[in-house]
């Protein structure tokens, strides 16, 4: 890949990739605050400016070193975690599961409404390649950030979600997890594991149901 389409790519992935983190974010602290959880909110995280959730090494330096290393083939970055104080929930075990999925279900949201986008710009004759690339983009983007942070695993949201699922005992074993949850995790998708195992099945049934929300769209505008 020469330098030139490296940063064309980056262009067409710039867009999606914000909007899914921003919202992504965005979408815990505004949940956490309809539960009774404040924190976000007064720290000014409840908001869909970019710049409060972007972390400068895991959002920008990490990604990009991983993308010319790799030219493309691993890709790994984070932004700020939303801050959530679980005992201000009115209930914490059950809230803390609504706070942890809203992350990911804005991010199979955003997949569908770049997936209608990229629709309608096909089906009524719209051929310039920047925005078709970044519609799918889009799509790519977020249903990978939606299977990935499903996994159970602390600090993961779907570790989050297992926690609150789990009886109590099992549910403190696991949590005790999150402060390690990380490494583990990184090691697991450097050994293939995440990737052959979760994202892979979740991410083909993700694009099952895409396709079956769009079907009846696409066959109007044919």
């Amino acid at each position: 890949m020469n330098f030139e389409q490296t940063i064309q790519t980056i262009l067409i992935f710039a867009l999606p990739v914000l909007f899914a983190i921003t919202v992504h974010e965005a979408a815990h602290g505004y949940v956490a605050r309809h539960f009774g959880d404040n924190t976000a909110y007064m720290m000014g995280r409840v908001t869909l400016n970019p710049f409060k959730h972007i972390d400068p090494i895991g959002t920008i330096l990490m990604p990009l070193m991983l993308y010319f290393a790799t030219s493309g083939a691993f890709l790994f970055g984070y932004a700020k975690p939303v801050p959530v104080n679980f005992g201000h929930l009115k209930r914490p075990k059950r809230d803390m599961i609504w706070v942890a999925l809203a992350g990911p279900a804005s991010n199979f949201i955003q997949a569908i409404l770049w997936a209608l986008l990229y629709a309608l710009l096909v089906g009524t004759g719209v051929n310039e390649r920047f925005f078709l690339e970044m519609a799918k983009a889009g799509v790519l983007v977020n249903l990978v950030m939606w299977a990935f942070n499903l996994f159970p695993l602390p600090p993961l949201d779907g570790g989050r979600v297992l926690v609150g699922l789990l009886p109590p005992r099992p549910a403190y074993a696991l949590s005790r997890i999150e402060p390690w949850g990380f490494f583990i995790v990184l090691g697991l998708v450097l050994l293939g594991i995440v990737s052959t195992y979760w994202l892979r099945p979740l991410m083909a049934f993700g694009y099952w149901v895409l396709r079956m929300i769009l079907a009846p769209l696409q066959s109007l505008l044919t």
